[in-house]
């Protein structure tokens, strides 16, 4: 994979904010990215908390924030997006997936 996921600065911030009220004192928690079979359009992205890591992962760094992408899921994500928007109109992550050649209306699968 020649190119990783990326988050913005308000995805960074967002994610450390969660990582400091979900982690109990010494644990290593990252933010894990993966693409699941599912979803209205035929793969599901899937963001969570995870404490292990597994041989062949992706691991990128921002600031204090660690992400981690299985090799399976790595290619589907590659060149990503992670943004958080908190707007009157709109809260929560989305994905600008460039790899993504169609996508379901509420954005949480694609194809």
């Amino acid at each position: 994979m020649s190119q990783s996921v990326v988050l913005t600065d308000a995805a960074v911030a967002k994610v450390a904010a969660l990582l400091a009220a979900e982690a109990a004192e010494g644990e290593d928690l990252a933010l894990r990215l993966a693409v699941q079979p599912g979803g209205c359009a035929g793969l599901r992205y899937q963001l969570y908390f995870d404490d292990e890591s597994f041989e062949g992962d992706v691991e990128t760094v921002f600031g204090d924030v660690k992400v981690v992408v299985d090799r399976m899921s790595a290619p589907y994500l590659a060149g990503a997006t992670i943004d958080f928007a908190d707007t009157i109109q709109r809260q929560g992550f989305t994905i600008d997936n460039p790899n993504a050649t169609t996508s379901c209306a509420c954005g949480d699968s694609f194809n």
